[in-house]
């Protein structure tokens, strides 16, 4: 029996997910080296839009089987509850990526705000937030990576979740084989029944 498309554009999601959570991983650990992550940024990106289209696909499938009578209205609202944690786990890595520190050479204060300052013609005059206020450049600099190991050990949880959800995912699938099964042997049960009815025919054991 053919797997149910929307099982597998869940699990083709779920894996998406995964990999933009090790994608942003290694991302930090170039930070940390001191290595340049351009090319990871651009992937990162456009996985994350990747990401949204697919959850936005997800949805309208959804929404249509419910409407159409597909499906259960169990499994319509087991399944947006599927939907709504890939979109918490979305804003999420969105949240984890932008708060990367991408910038950490430009300013003495950029290491704590995430990015340099726009349309400022002399940003050594900027006033330094008081989180860094008095500290030292390596001081600045082990509090970044503070932050990064402690986004790291996030992004170590979200990942596990993600594979939760994966699994979550192949149950469904399998019940729902098993239920589609069950209901063709009951139809044809059903039939035989019928028809040694109608003809005297062999019964359904």
């Amino acid at each position: 029996m053919a797997p149910d498309p929307w099982i597998s554009m869940y699990d083709a999601t779920c894996y998406l997910a995964q990999d933009i959570a090790e994608n942003i991983h290694e991302h930090n650990r170039y930070l940390r080296n001191g290595e340049n992550p351009a090319k990871l940024n651009m992937t990162v990106r456009h996985q994350m839009h990747s990401l949204k289209e697919k959850i936005s696909q997800l949805k309208q499938s959804l929404l249509r089987a419910v409407s159409m009578h597909q499906i259960t209205q169990l499994e319509g609202d087991r399944r947006q509850n599927l939907v709504d944690e890939l979109l918490t786990r979305e804003r999420q890595l969105q949240a984890s990526f932008k708060s990367d520190g991408s910038e950490p050479d430009l300013i003495r204060s950029s290491l704590m705000a995430g990015g340099g300052p726009q349309n400022i013609s002399n940003p050594w005059l900027i006033e330094e937030p008081e989180e860094i206020r008095g500290l030292g450049f390596g001081e600045i600099k082990q509090q970044q990576q503070r932050i990064i190991q402690e986004q790291d050990a996030g992004l170590d949880a979200l990942s596990a979740i993600l594979g939760r959800q994966k699994q979550m995912g192949h149950d469904i699938g399998n019940e729902l084989e098993e239920q589609s099964g069950e209901l063709l042997m009951l139809s044809t049960c059903l039939y035989l029944h019928t028809y040694s009815l109608e003809n005297a025919g062999p019964t359904c054991p």
